[in-house]
């Protein structure tokens, strides 16, 4: 499981909206996971959990942190993982802790900001969805603030490999990559119009134009696209009405 991506949160300013759009644009389902102390919502496709959806932490708005979606990567060792992003050049922002019955995690950034988390479950992990199953997340894309030094740090921290590289001409080249043979997303140089790096995650629907519509109908914006990617997949990239950036990706308009 070391180097996947097993899960996805969304910290946001309004949970019973966020709630309610992805339930419509993606197709999720919904219910209370019942922890104790926090109001924590968990995303499903039938009996498989995607997801979760949380209020933002206190001070987060007056650090000026907009709402987002972050990825968790198992590792196994989340002590030592951090240990060493640190002496890769990372950042920890949230020590490792323990969420009882769950696992442990700790939230933390390459080297150029781009945010994402550390994870290890309690006990065996749950059946994993296929990558491209309707309603999971089917890519994880970088806006890393260099390529080269980002799949570096990557792949030492996970031990990613190197899939594909596109050139994009202008825009740079973009670089698959892959965990266990498979690819399960890309990177590039960010541009410089966009201010910070970050990570995308584009959510499988089964068709693209219906999706967008359902966004449209429930607040939120397309910021770019939708488009046609190398392989037949059509995808776009949106924000929901709290602001949060995220993808959608179908195998058809």
């Amino acid at each position: 499981m070391h180097g996947k991506f097993v899960w996805y949160e969304l910290m946001t300013t309004d949970t019973k909206a966020a709630e309610s759009f992805y339930k419509k644009v993606v197709g999720w389902s919904a219910r209370d996971a019942g922890m104790p102390g926090i109001e924590y919502t968990l995303f499903s496709i039938g009996d498989h959990q995607v997801a979760g959806v949380m209020t933002m932490p206190d001070g987060a708005l007056e650090m000026n942190v907009p709402p987002a979606w972050l990825g968790y990567v198992a590792v196994d060792d989340v002590d030592a993982s951090a240990a060493r992003l640190t002496a890769e050049g990372g950042t920890v922002h949230r020590e490792p802790n323990d969420i009882p019955g769950v696992g442990r995690f700790a939230i933390v950034a390459d080297p150029h900001g781009a945010a994402f988390a550390l994870f290890k479950g309690t006990g065996e992990p749950p059946p994993q969805l296929d990558q491209m199953a309707s309603g999971n997340v089917g890519w994880h894309e970088l806006m890393a603030g260099d390529l080269d030094t980002a799949f570096n740090f990557y792949s030492k921290l996970f031990g990613w490999t190197k899939d594909q590289a596109m050139d994009m001409g202008d825009m740079g080249v973009y670089q698959l990559f892959a965990h266990g043979g498979q690819a399960i997303g890309g990177m590039m140089t960010k541009p410089k119009e966009v201010p910070s790096p970050f990570w995308l995650y584009y959510f499988n629907v089964e068709a693209l134009d219906a999706a967008i519509d359902r966004a449209k109908s429930e607040g939120g914006q397309i910021v770019n696209g939708p488009m046609e990617v190398p392989g037949g997949a059509w995808i776009v990239q949106c924000t929901d009405p709290q602001g949060a950036l995220f993808a959608l990706v179908a195998p058809k308009r």
